[in-house]
């Protein structure tokens, strides 16, 4: 007996998923939905000035990809990370997911989330629920050895500036630092990446 595809919203924020009832659900538009411990999370889907932040930063990261291979192959803001050990099926959906050392030739069809940890995730923030960003994923994120930095584009106060948080990984914990707008971000991790914190620059 075929199973009945499930029809969910933003009223069902905190229903129990499996994975497979996640994967074969139909969604209400307008809205983002992961699975966090089992349970589905519905945000917001990014406005207008929220999008102009996302795009701004995933150019400037994916153009550095294109020139440095060797760093970073892979630039995407559709992506989900696969977190281990949670009570439940965990896995946010990051704005921007930067990869390292992915074989690239490998035929698509055999590309899998559950097989790929990203090197750099984003979140960028203007509306919504900031606990999201700024609490639960510090934890989820660091929960993943892979993930060596995690930044929080914050627009809230205002998307024309913004502010950059930045969480570096060291040992066990975050070491965190606050780029103001008009700063500069520059990490070892990307070797002569530069990013002047402006999205009209």
């Amino acid at each position: 007996m075929a199973s009945v595809q499930l029809k969910l919203g933003p009223a069902d924020h905190g229903h129990p998923l499996t994975l497979d009832e996640f994967d074969d659900a139909d969604f209400e538009p307008g809205f983002k939905y992961e699975l966090i411990d089992g349970r589905l999370y519905v945000a917001p889907a990014p406005n207008p000035p929220e999008n102009r932040l996302d795009t701004w930063l995933l150019l400037e990261l994916a153009w550095y990809a294109r020139s440095h291979p060797e760093v970073l192959n892979y630039v995407t803001p559709k992506s989900r990370v696969f977190v281990r050990g949670r009570k439940g099926v965990t896995a946010p959906e990051p704005d921007i997911a930067c990869y390292a050392n992915l074989d690239t030739t490998r035929p698509f069809g055999e590309w899998s989330w559950r097989d790929m940890s990203p090197l750099i995730v984003v979140e960028v923030l203007v509306e919504g629920d900031p606990a999201k960003d700024l609490e639960r994923n510090v934890e989820l994120y660091l929960s993943v050895p892979s993930i060596k930095e995690y930044w929080v584009l914050d627009g809230r106060r205002n998307p024309e500036e913004p502010t950059l948080i930045q969480h570096r990984r060291y040992g066990k914990r975050w070491v965190v630092r606050a780029f103001p707008f008009g700063s500069t971000l520059a990490t070892k991790l990307l070797p002569g990446f530069s990013l002047l914190i402006d999205p009209h620059k």
